[in-house]
């Protein structure tokens, strides 16, 4: 990474390598929290090099994931296991998604290598998690007010991103089925959607972006502070 960072502001000269490198780092640290999915960078033996917002927040909840001593594991003896045999292959070149339960929690997470075993630099591998949900993702609020949707048709649309059918919002709401009707057909005329399922393709195809205003539980960027009891 630190490579293909100098190899970028190479070209520039309006900065000294030094600056450049503290000034991209701190941008791309940045980028990496408004991304909304959780994103770990990890070296070959699971110790944690930098985790972002949604993925430190992912850790502190420990219901899948959790880590000890700078490193990632799983909450399970199981969950820990997959996760290194995981890591082992990401780390010899290979890519590998793990789908990930416990409880009403399902979690998965992609392992990507960020080099080839037959290049000098140290081994790392990137570890993205499961997007948030559609209610979390700021880009969907956004979206409801380019459509200048009214607040219940907002409500009514993000029940339909979690899957939701017409009875079930109506039962949710206390208001009848035909309301519902009413208001899906709004939003797909508003959407410019022909149905149901092309609206929602519309809104799984909007940028991830984490909301403004993060209420949850704070962790330090530093792998030290992952230690846990």
């Amino acid at each position: 990474m630190r490579q293909a960072t100098d190899t970028v502001w190479g070209s520039s000269t309006q900065f000294s390598t030094g600056e450049a490198r503290a000034l991209s780092q701190a941008h791309l640290l940045r980028v990496f929290d408004e991304v909304d999915y959780g994103m770990l960078l990890l070296d070959p033996q699971g110790r944690i090099l930098h985790a972002n917002h949604l993925a430190r927040h992912e850790l502190a909840q420990r219901r899948v994931l959790r880590a000890c001593s700078g490193n990632l594991m799983g909450s399970s003896a199981e969950h820990s296991e997959r996760i290194q045999q995981a890591l082992d292959a990401a780390s010899r070149g290979q890519r590998r998604l793990l789908l990930m339960r416990e409880g009403e929690r399902d979690l998965s997470m992609a392992f990507t290598p960020l080099s080839h075993p037959l290049e000098d630099d140290t081994p790392t591998v990137l570890v993205l998690l499961s997007r948030q949900s559609a209610s979390d993702n700021l880009a969907v609020r956004m979206f409801a007010r380019a459509l200048s949707l009214s607040p219940t048709e907002e409500v009514v649309m993000l029940a339909l991103c979690r899957g939701l059918d017409v009875q079930e919002i109506a039962a949710e709401n206390g208001v009848a089925i035909s309301t519902v009707r009413s208001q899906v057909k709004t939003l797909r005329e508003k959407a410019g959607a022909s149905s149901v399922r092309r609206l929602l393709q519309r809104v799984n195809s909007l940028p991830p972006v984490v909301p403004a205003l993060r209420i949850i539980t704070p962790v330090a960027h530093n792998p030290v502070a992952y230690s846990h009891p």
